[in-house]
């Protein structure tokens, strides 16, 4: 068990004592998913639309060596505009924490910080996943092995399609991960409502949702869910646009030799570039999206989580 905890804003802190409803949001979003200032309007955006459906926002970041859980809107701006902020998931918090620095969580850091403060529900864009070639790079992103152990919902437009999305479903079901598609039977992929590929489950409310997050924690797994909401139909980019332009954007990556933790930013941003801004827009859209979904699924597992 965790001896550490995550300090929260005094609002996440006395919603969360009362049993309200929560929903944590990651900040890498803000620091290496969007330029300034569409990630501060985003971050500002994502939080109101929470509010607007009954739960509390916890936007989490690491700010000057310090678990934050909940930003006040100064901090936001503060940290919209930082330059040299970390990227961090969970195997980098301590050491960011040792050296004093503040930085953008990802997926699995937000998961994880998440869990420790006692948050059930995180509201995202896409989760990492397995990328292609990953049968020579071994490139898994930490975001899959993080639903694997740690107890957290997490709503998402499914994975982009510049991954391997059949080799992360199956890595998924290896982690014991149940993948609920929200009204839909097939499985999205983050700019499209299709993927080709079937989810496991397809459940139609949030109600569902939260009674299936209750009795699956409820069975003693361990393991988060996954929660995959498709972008809006009307936000939705044809599949021939963007594979084209992800193709275009991989190929230069592989020429310019990026990799790693660099290589997700690059593509979003190149992608972006290519698309004439046309995916930022659907990024945005899709983002608020996963979060009123979450704040819904927020507000109906709150009184299963206390016994009501």
């Amino acid at each position: 068990m965790s001896l550490i905890k995550p300090k929260l804003s005094q609002e996440v802190a006395d919603t969360l004592a009362s049993g309200g409803p929560v929903v944590a949001l990651e900040s890498t979003i803000i620091t290496h998913g969007m330029p300034f200032p569409d990630n501060l309007a985003t971050a500002f955006g994502v939080e109101q639309v929470i509010r607007e459906n009954g739960a509390v926002p916890a936007t989490i970041a690491v700010v000057n060596g310090e678990l934050r859980v909940g930003l006040e809107p100064d901090e936001l701006e503060a940290l919209a505009k930082a330059e040299n902020v970390v990227k961090a998931s969970g195997r980098d918090l301590a050491v960011a924490m040792v050296r004093g620095q503040s930085a953008g969580t990802t997926v699995s850091a937000t998961m994880l910080m998440a869990d420790l403060a006692g948050i059930d529900i995180f509201a995202t864009g896409g989760v990492g996943g397995v990328h292609r070639g990953a049968e020579q790079t071994f490139d898994i992103s930490a975001d899959l092995t993080e639903l694997g152990r740690t107890k957290t919902a997490v709503v998402c437009a499914g994975v982009k399609s510049i991954l391997d999305i059949a080799k992360t479903l199956e890595y998924l079901e290896t982690q014991r991960v149940p993948v609920i598609a929200y009204g839909t039977e097939e499985f999205p992929a983050f700019f499209t409502r299709q993927s080709g590929f079937k989810a496991d489950h397809r459940l139609d409310t949030p109600e569902e949702i939260a009674r299936a997050m209750f009795l699956h924690h409820q069975l003693g797994t361990g393991t988060g869910l996954l929660i995959a909401n498709p972008i809006p139909e009307a936000a939705a980019l044809t599949h021939e646009f963007i594979d084209g332009t992800i193709a275009d954007a991989v190929r230069e990556a592989d020429e310019r030799g990026i990799g790693r933790k660099e290589l997700t930013p690059f593509l979003l941003a190149r992608i972006n570039e290519l698309s004439g801004g046309e995916s930022l827009k659907a990024n945005i859209q899709l983002v608020r999206n996963n979060a009123a979904l979450a704040a819904r699924m927020a507000v109906a597992y709150a009184p299963l989580r206390a016994g009501r």
